[in-house]
């Protein structure tokens, strides 16, 4: 079963346009066709983006709830990682890299520009519809 970190902007995306990529990949998680490894700082990122009021037209915050408790019951966790500084341009990216290396995941699955454009990174960066690609037909 392949392994993967997805990047909060793609949990994000799940959750608000319910439609896409993102949510394909969500809803392929949810029905068990991949292991999605998360630790308290994505998962923390991600509740605090979700809660920005300009979300609240996408989402109620119950909804919200719902569906970080989905993510913290369901994702393996692992402890967030050793700051790794330099990793990406982005030094708020670098714990992802790092999660994923440590977790020593198939793919970092991520729409981010600074990500996408590493060189030849350990593991593979993805873009959402390339992992469902590499999950093949659904269930």
């Amino acid at each position: 079963m392949l392994r993967a970190v997805i990047d909060p902007g793609v949990l994000v995306s799940a959750l608000l346009t319910r439609a896409g990529s993102p949510a394909q990949l969500y809803t392929r998680w949810v029905a068990g066709e991949f292991e999605l490894v998360a630790c308290p700082q994505l998962l923390g990122e991600l509740d605090s983006v979700l809660r920005r009021p300009k979300f609240r037209r996408y989402a109620t915050l119950e909804e919200v709830d719902r569906y970080v408790a989905v993510l913290w019951g369901g994702a393996s966790m692992a402890p967030d990682p050793a700051p790794s500084p330099g990793l990406t341009r982005d030094p708020a990216d670098d714990y992802l890299l790092a999660l994923a290396k440590e977790a020593q995941v198939d793919c970092l699955v991520t729409g981010d520009a600074d990500l996408a454009s590493l060189v030849d990174p350990s593991p593979p960066v993805c873009s959402p519809a390339v992992f469902l690609s590499q999950l093949g037909p659904g269930q």
